[in-house]
């Protein structure tokens, strides 16, 4: 029955129909984003506030806040997946693993982007270090682009935002990445580098993350980034 979302037009109605012919179909959506843990599967919505990953699946409008949050929704509208069992399974999952963690990158940045519009902090993204001719002196030749940069009267804050739900070397390339760019950054006067991350997969590499807090000054998560906000505002 999911499988009929696939290449579908008009995604609501789509599920609407599996709705109303048997909504138990949609309990099993949960392993398309690869959740398997056993008990109460807890996440963050839209709205920054943590649910039960199961409640969504009891309303029309749930289903529809998880496809469209998870990037489920696009996936299905572009005929990305072509078969949910071949999917599931490990054939077009095993090939999309890139995709994937760049999508986990950008439901994060998603999620920040949230957090500050709420708090009406105004933001760019995306944004290059070439900009700033005194900043990219101190970086060389490496021009590094930044996830969001915040420009207040007293500071400009450079900010980068990961978030990785597995172990690996990923997290210590990044963690020592960081730890080298950020001296040079703090050096220029009126520039900080602020590192946001979160994640499960930290508890493989928190020797990494804790050397790193002993350079970089300025590491949040989602939980102590109004700490940050709160810098900002002040």
């Amino acid at each position: 029955m999911l499988n009929s979302m696939i290449g579908t037009t008009d995604l609501r109605r789509s599920v609407e129909t599996i709705w109303n012919r048997d909504r138990s179909a949609f309990s099993v959506m949960d392993i398309l984003i690869a959740v398997r843990s056993e008990g109460k599967k807890v996440v963050l919505n839209s709205a920054g506030d943590c649910i039960i990953l199961d409640r969504l699946f009891t309303s029309i409008d749930g289903v529809m806040e998880y496809l469209e949050g998870t990037g489920l929704a696009d996936l299905f509208r572009q005929k990305k997946i072509n078969d949910l069992v071949d999917y599931v399974f490990g054939i077009e999952t095993g090939l999309d693993s890139n995709a994937r963690k760049n999508r986990s990158g950008h439901v994060m940045e998603g999620m920040v982007a949230s957090i500050l519009k709420k708090n009406g902090i105004k933001f760019r993204q995306e944004v290059y270090s070439t900009e700033w001719s005194n900043l990219q002196r101190v970086l060389g030749d490496d021009e590094k682009r930044f996830d969001f940069v915040i420009q207040t009267p007293k500071k400009t804050y450079l900010i980068e935002v990961n978030f990785y739900s597995g172990g690996g070397s990923k997290l210590n390339e990044v963690a020592r990445s960081y730890s080298d760019i950020a001296p040079k950054i703090n050096s220029v006067p009126g520039f900080e580098f602020v590192w946001i991350t979160d994640g499960i997969g930290w508890k493989s590499a928190k020797n990494k993350l804790q050397e790193a807090y002993s350079i970089i000054p300025s590491i949040y998560n989602l939980t102590s980034i109004m700490e940050f906000l709160q810098e900002i505002k002040g």
